[in-house]
């Protein structure tokens, strides 16, 4: 017994539990790459490519805070400049008649639309800055952090206005002192939410999530 097994040889056991299948020539065969694993490898590859970890999200949050800061005080010192030096006078022509500066007081949302639903307005600005802080939670991207960071400023801004000039709380008239021909009238606070809202939808365009993640439908 021991002499024919001298003879024919042990098969080689490692080799085979490690390889799985054999190609032709004897070689490990190389996954199918229809095969699930393959697939779900293939899904998982941009995710993990994306840095999750807590220094890049504070590093995200934090710019998202800075942006907001930012367009929140010139959008404040902006209308405080304004209501000192501009409002009841006449307007000044920067460009002619295309673009001048004209002290309005805008009861209504963006670019003086809906001026009989200030407090509606009051409370979606509201809402949008719980959103905001709520996705902040899981921010790891960062167009999406100044995009963000452009919608908080400038909600914050106009709900500022609502809430402490007259004539009420939650009911305050917004500045708004931009004035271009043949176009509303708006302010700073309300290019930072247009300009936050358009960079938004690219990013949904190209498929790019807050969390950093790249998806296509």
């Amino acid at each position: 017994m021991a002499e024919a097994e001298r003879i024919i040889g042990t098969p080689d056991i490692t080799g085979a539990e490690g390889s799985g299948e054999s190609g032709p020539d004897g070689s490990a065969a190389s996954p199918d790459p229809g095969a699930p694993e393959a697939r779900e490898t293939g899904a998982t590859a941009a995710d993990a490519a994306v840095d999750r970890s807590p220094a890049t999200r504070r590093r995200r949050v934090i710019l998202l805070f800075c942006v907001a800061v930012v367009a929140y005080l010139l959008d404040l010192g902006s209308k405080m400049l304004v209501v000192a030096k501009l409002e009841h006078q006449e307007p000044i022509e920067l460009i002619g008649d295309w673009l001048k500066l004209d002290a309005l007081r805008n009861s209504g949302a963006a670019f003086g639309f809906g001026e009989a639903f200030t407090i509606i307005f009051t409370i979606i600005a509201a809402t949008v800055i719980v959103v905001i802080a709520r996705l902040a939670r899981k921010l790891y991207s960062l167009p999406w952090a100044i995009a963000l960071g452009l919608l908080l400023g400038g909600a914050l801004g106009n709900l500022t206005d609502r809430i402490f000039r007259a004539p009420g709380v939650f009911e305050g008239a917004v500045v708004d002192f931009i004035a271009p021909a043949h176009f509303a009238v708006f302010n700073l606070a309300d290019s930072a939410i247009v300009c936050g809202g358009i960079l938004i939808v690219l990013l949904s365009f190209k498929g790019l999530d807050p969390d950093g993640t790249v998806h296509k439908d």
